[in-house]
């Protein structure tokens, strides 16, 4: 596995390591938001949903749709959605 430092990468396992320019076709950034928010696709898909005991934080309403989505790394914790079913607000939780 390689790990990049700088302008290089190095080897976990034995150390060796490659210099690498701007240009290397082997670099590659990936950048995202974190703050973008999940909606369930299709509004039909809700109302057979799970629902959850949940206050709502916009209308105080204590019944909630709810779902997880996997938003970052595999081995990083799923975030669970809410949604009142009263207002219609999503909100997110993470554990």
């Amino acid at each position: 596995m390689l790990i990049s430092s700088g302008g290089q990468l190095k080897c976990k396992k034995c150390g060796y390591i490659r210099m690498f320019e701007e240009t290397d076709p082997m670099k590659k950034r990936v950048s995202r938001s974190e703050n973008e928010i999940v909606i369930v696709e299709e509004e039909g898909q809700i109302k057979t949903m799970p629902t959850i005991q949940i206050k709502c934080p916009k209308c105080e309403n204590n019944l909630a749709f709810w779902w997880l989505r996997q938003l970052r790394a595999a081995d990083e914790s799923e975030v669970r959605f809410f949604r009142c079913t009263e207002c219609s607000h999503t909100w997110r939780q993470y554990d």
